[in-house]
């Protein structure tokens, strides 16, 4: 490019310099034939083509002299090209970073560019991902309260005042903490399946945004206080997502329940069926058998041949209930229940029983109508293929502390948590229990006579009548 230009300088310049020439030319020719009477012609010739000679020696010159310059322009145009590819590709990476961070906060759920989640806890119910997240929450208080959340690395003075050096440290803290937990908590409340990776991001952003801030008064962020941020986000979504798969396998129990329940009411109308039956045979046959005692004759002889022949009946009717009932007892799946009630029957009294019900709430609500004072609390609920076996084995392992040692069918037992929970692990179950009964209805009608200190209410909370 470069050799072009010069190539068509030089080529303007020589033109020009012919046009000087020939331009010369001609004025020598016009002078000679205007001046041709003067004596020393040859002389004047000389002087012209001195003349001529000089301005072509400039114009020569001047185009050289322009050659340099476009030269140097030539140059520095080359600079300038390569100076602005380099702030290019600068520029598209910064570029790319902006949108990488807009994405961030706006929460683009388009542009999941930084990974699939994986989960980082395992646990096996909603109550697990609560217990662990309340863990967090207070490692996160411990650390403000003790001041390791945040720390300084110079010790400041203000006004030669070393105590109002370290004040104003911990309200620059305070500040730096404040904003940090403001962008934490908006990140963990917007967490959704398809933006966790970028909600931690979003979370890192801010921790570097916020020390890069306080990096003048040398006052950062702890580390370890973001990486329980980080914690706190990843177990608020998998808390959340733990749920809907709760709530996934609740819905497939229910279809099949559905399928469970419709049978079972078959088989419980045909057993209603089948015992009646049974008893209009029974009750036929000894009318009939008691006639035939009466009877003499050809009367005594047709009645004992009806009398065989409602005894086969009758047979097979008691046949027709027996396998009704096998039929009913192999539907054994359903939801096993522990609930308290500290209202009515006190602490460490626990209904331990087994429905079918599509929604095992409506069971709990059922109990909790007109004929106890306060509803009942859910401890645990779990679903079983088999809860009828999985309530056999309870009752017998606590039978010695059954409160109705007269009638088994009430399921009301004597036991603590601890004990229940200890079976459940010994037996292979994964039950979660909720120690601490919400007993709500109950604690509030209890509240005025605590405050008033009634000693008619006990240590344990119930009042003494």
């Amino acid at each position: 490019m470069t050799i072009d230009i010069v190539t068509v300088a030089l080529g303007i310049l020589l033109v020009m310099l012919l046009a000087a020439l020939v331009m010369l030319y001609a004025r020598l020719r016009q002078l000679r034939s205007r001046y041709k009477l003067i004596i020393d012609a040859e002389a004047e010739g000389r002087r012209l083509q001195a003349d001529a000679h000089r301005k072509a020696d400039e114009v020569k010159a001047a185009a050289a002299e322009e050659i340099v310059h476009l030269r140097r322009e030539v140059q520095e145009n080359q600079k300038r090209r390569d100076t602005l590819a380099a702030e290019n590709v600068a520029l598209a990476a910064t570029h790319e970073g902006l949108e990488k961070q807009v994405s961030i906060l706006e929460e683009n759920l388009e542009d999941i560019s930084f990974g699939i989640y994986k989960p980082h806890f395992d646990y096996d119910t909603p109550e697990g991902y609560k217990t662990a997240l309340e863990e967090v929450v207070a490692k996160q208080r411990a650390m403000v309260k003790v001041g390791d959340a945040a720390h300084c690395s110079v010790e400041w003075s203000v006004g030669g005042s070393r105590h109002e050096g370290e004040r104003m440290q911990r309200q620059y803290s305070k500040l730096l903490l404040r904003a940090f937990n403001g962008e934490s908590e908006a990140a963990i409340a917007k967490v959704a399946w398809n933006n966790a990776s970028t909600m931690e991001e979003r979370i890192r952003k801010a921790f570097d945004a916020i020390n890069g801030l306080g990096s003048v008064m040398h006052v950062s962020i702890a580390d370890s206080y973001m990486n329980l941020k980080l914690s706190e986000l990843q177990l608020e979504h998998e808390l959340e997502e733990k749920k809907r798969a709760v709530l996934d396998e609740q819905h497939k129990v229910r279809e099949q329940l559905c399928d469970q329940e419709q049978a079972h009411r078959e088989l419980e109308a045909a057993t209603v069926d089948a015992e009646e039956q049974e008893a209009r045979f029974t009750k036929a046959l000894e009318k009939a058998r008691v006639d035939a005692a009466r009877a003499e004759g050809a009367e005594h002889a047709r009645l004992t041949s009806r009398i065989l022949e409602l005894e086969e009946e009758l047979k097979g009717a008691s046949q027709k209930r027996e396998r009704v009932r096998a039929l009913a007892e192999l539907t054994k799946a359903g939801y096993l229940y522990v609930l308290s009630n500290i209202g009515s029957f006190g602490e460490d009294v626990y209904k331990i029983g087994m429905t079918r019900r599509l929604d095992p709430n409506d069971r709990v609500k059922e109990l909790s109508d007109a004929s106890v004072p306060f509803k009942f609390d859910v401890h645990a609920m779990v679903y079983s293929e088999d809860a009828v076996a999985i309530e056999s084995a309870f009752h017998d392992r606590f039978a010695d502390r059954n409160l109705n040692a007269m009638n088994l069918r009430k399921e009301f037992f004597r036991v603590s948590i601890d004990e229940l929970q200890a079976f459940a692990t010994e037996r292979g179950l994964k039950i979660a229990f909720t120690r601490l009964p919400e007993a709500r209805e109950y604690r509030e009608t209890m509240a005025p006579h605590r405050a008033t200190g009634d000693p008619a209410v006990t240590a344990s909370g119930a009042k003494q009548h």
